[in-house]
């Protein structure tokens, strides 16, 4: 596939510049519609005027060619608090996680001789400048080295990690000005601990250390990770290449090997939250690929991973424990001490929320293996949420690190359905309870 090239504005002056442009356009669309509407005799909220199929898809547009901090944090509000925003706003922003663009080839060079010098290619046998895949803050290439050794190289976008709180900030204001976040929702928390999980993001030596870490803790014989190359930098990563197919193309395989694949991950998901207590958070299907050869599952990127605090891991821990022992005093008071509520929340309210942890931990209170592909978890979920949206006055914004949890189960279920799995994930958790 053909990746269209847009070059990634570099410096923070011009990085403000684009969002400055952007917050015009959408003030240019925002009077000119509501003067319209007026004139017929509307008079429309500020939120349904932001709301315009051209806003929307200039703000989508705007962020894309920008990546960086502006598109991470357009993915992560999709996906993390996509019950609070306006599902136009969702849905839009949800785009991005799949909307990447190249970066030119005289502005791909320019990063690698900044890396490694004016002879950088005599580092590789082979280097192929199309990127093999594009996201948020970098794109991978493929290359060899001199013994013929099969390389993934991440190269951050220049100017992205300098921008990040900067444009988190500029983004911050877009929101706020609109309308879009309800005012119950702690914005600046979400955006301060989004900023500060974008920094280490954008630390490739910090995610050099995590691969090592879960390299030495994971069992080899289920997961493969890369051998990280001393060619990286804080802003190149250099890796051994992991041979498998895509996550999503296990689907064909047998339903043995299928269950296997979802039961390691679930598995590894516990090792992680009560383990190691160090998670990788973004369950991106292109993070994945599986070598039907080996049997092993390939763990491709460690950029989103966090560190679990004991309070947050022990709160889980008490939390899935009473889920799965279906004991509604102690689901709510595990949820009160994770933070999932407010001090005064509302009788009606504390039982929709609860509502929505019985409807989420399926899985975890079924007694024997799980039948993913019949599984309607996001649907009764979406359709809970609508209810829980009109009570605004009691909205209350969990704890960060609950969020980037939930993204990890979330994506877990999604690549547990996509691959019609079934598994006993009570059996899974047993042994922690």
């Amino acid at each position: 596939m053909t990746r269209k090239e847009v070059k990634v504005p570099s410096s923070r002056l011009s990085r403000a510049s684009k969002f400055g442009g952007l917050l015009a356009k959408v003030a240019t669309n925002v009077a000119y519609n509501g003067t319209k509407q007026l004139f017929s005799g509307n008079k429309p909220s500020v939120s349904d005027l932001v709301l315009t199929p051209s806003n929307l898809q200039k703000l989508t547009n705007e962020l894309a060619a920008m990546r960086g901090a502006a598109m991470k944090l357009g993915q992560l509000l999709s996906m993390d608090a996509g019950e609070l925003i306006p599902p136009e706003l969702s849905h839009i922003l949800a785009k991005l996680r799949d909307n990447a663009y190249a970066m030119p080839h005289k502005q791909l060079v320019t990063v690698l001789r900044d890396a490694w010098g004016d002879n950088w290619v005599d580092n590789f046998a082979y280097f192929n400048l199309k990127p093999f895949a594009c996201a948020s803050i970098g794109q991978v290439h493929i290359a060899n080295d001199d013994s013929g050794k099969k390389l993934a190289i991440k190269l951050q976008y220049p100017g992205v990690s300098n921008a990040i709180k900067s444009d988190v900030d500029n983004l911050g204001r877009i929101l706020k000005l609109s309308g879009l976040i309800p005012k119950q929702v702690d914005l600046n928390t979400l955006l301060e601990k989004t900023a500060e999980q974008l920094i280490n993001e954008a630390n490739y030596q910090l995610e050099a250390s995590y691969i090592e870490t879960f390299s030495d803790k994971l069992d080899n014989t289920q997961f493969a990770l890369p051998n990280v190359s001393p060619l990286s930098t804080q802003t190149i990563l250099v890796m051994s290449f992991i041979e498998g197919m895509p996550i999503e193309q296990a689907a064909t395989l047998p339903e043995e090997t299928r269950n296997h694949i979802v039961k390691s991950l679930f598995s590894l998901f516990f090792v992680e939250l009560f383990e190691l207590k160090l998670m990788q958070t973004d369950p991106n299907f292109a993070n994945y690929v599986f070598n039907n050869e080996t049997q092993t599952i390939g763990l491709l990127d460690f950029g989103a991973t966090r560190e679990i605090s004991p309070t947050i891991s022990n709160g889980y821990l008490s939390l899935f424990t009473a889920l799965s022992n279906q004991d509604s005093t102690q689901i709510e008071d595990a949820a009160r001490t994770i933070g999932f509520f407010k001090q005064d929340i509302d009788t009606t309210y504390l039982e929709q929320i609860l509502a929505l942890f019985d409807i989420a931990s399926m899985p975890l209170r079924f007694d024997g293996e799980y039948n993913f592909a019949t599984c309607t978890i996001a649907t009764q979920l979406r359709t809970q949420s609508v209810t829980i949206n009109k009570r605004k006055d009691q909205w209350h914004t969990p704890p960060v690190d609950a969020l980037f949890i939930h993204r990890k189960i979330a994506g877990l279920y999604l690549i547990a359905k996509r691959l019609n799995a079934k598994v006993n994930v009570k059996q899974l958790f047993d042994k922690y309870a």
